[in-house]
């Protein structure tokens, strides 16, 4: 039977009927916000048979998947067509600098244009926060946000996710420490309402004016130092400073960053001795991060979120078209 509709501040969860046994009842993923814990585990118990080497005997053959990234990506992208290619889909990019947007054409007509052509998943990236949920409203296929805005970036989240738990063996109780441009930053929100969820202890450590007007409504631990933020860290989690999203000065210099904020054996020193070192791409090497932390063999996992982002983009296509799957045989 179809589930009611389920609204979460302004994001309508638009509920399909699941095949039988489906425990993710959504057409679209847009945020982390708004999923229950057990829908949230649900894609990420999926991803994690993918990262182990389910090959998806072709689920998505017949189907069409286009990628539509109004920002550039090279992590995002990539994966999201690996994944698609691995599933069996026929897989579209298209290149909005030549593209009609360039000639003046809307997000919304665009958007039209694509539904016209049948497209059974589309996977956006756009610059606005929200963009991403006008236009699956626009559409009648699946939509994947690939992150909007200072908004979310629900994949990114759920392959963070899914690292900590093949590293660790679990999220629950971990002490996850969030540092640098909180304020800017899609992939922290995202991470802080996912990892929260599943019962991580989350810390944010950034300067002031790189925090969030509403940090303190979202359940975190803030601190302002790194020393005092670290201590005892499972899990140290580095965001870039967002420069393209800042109008104004946040900080005096990025040499002044890095001293203060950027990551360095001796500010790791008092996390856990076999801390998990984490960062969503691209890196900037020495402002918020050091090359001889980044390039730790032991405790950087930072090229396994790359892999695992393949594995998690899989579970949502897959997860998204079950519906479809078997009628275009």
């Amino acid at each position: 039977m179809t589930k009611e509709s389920k609204q979460t501040s302004g994001y309508p969860r638009a509920r399909i009927s699941p095949p039988s046994g489906e425990a993710f009842p959504y057409r679209h993923i847009l945020g982390i916000e708004g999923l229950d814990p057990s829908e949230i585990q649900y894609v990420l118990d999926r991803a994690m048979a993918y990262a182990d080497g389910e090959k998806g005997n072709a689920r998505l053959r017949g189907l069409t998947q286009i990628n539509l990234f109004f920002e550039n990506s090279t992590r995002t992208q990539m994966s999201f067509e690996i994944a698609g290619k691995r599933l069996g889909a026929d897989v579209v990019n298209l290149a909005t600098s030549s593209s009609s947007i360039k000639k003046g054409e809307t997000i919304f007509d665009t958007a039209m244009t694509l539904n016209a052509m049948r497209p059974d998943i589309l996977v956006v990236r756009h610059g606005d926060a929200g963009a991403v949920k006008l236009l699956s409203e626009k559409v009648d296929c699946a939509v994947i946000n690939a992150g909007d805005g200072q908004h979310e970036h629900p994949t990114q989240a759920l392959l963070d996710a899914l690292t900590i738990i093949r590293r660790r063996g679990r999220l629950h109780g971990q002490i996850v420490a969030i540092c640098g441009d909180i304020s800017h930053s899609r992939v922290g929100r995202s991470n802080i309402r996912l990892l929260s969820a599943l019962g991580a202890r989350v810390r944010v450590v950034a300067p002031p004016t790189l925090l969030p007007r509403d940090i303190d409504r979202m359940g975190v631990e803030v601190f302002w130092h790194m020393q005092d933020g670290l201590k005892d860290a499972d899990v140290v989690m580095m965001l870039r400073l967002q420069n393209e999203r800042m109008q104004g000065a946040f900080v005096p210099s990025t040499k002044e960053y890095y001293h203060f904020f950027g990551l360095t054996p001796e500010k790791l020193t008092v996390a856990k001795p076999d801390v998990l070192i984490m960062h969503p791409g691209p890196m900037n090497r020495g402002v918020e991060i050091a090359t001889s932390v980044a390039d730790d063999l032991d405790r950087s996992a930072i090229q396994e979120q790359v892999g695992n982002g393949v594995a998690v983009r899989m579970a949502c296509l897959d997860i998204l078209t079950r519906h479809l799957q078997g009628s275009t045989a």
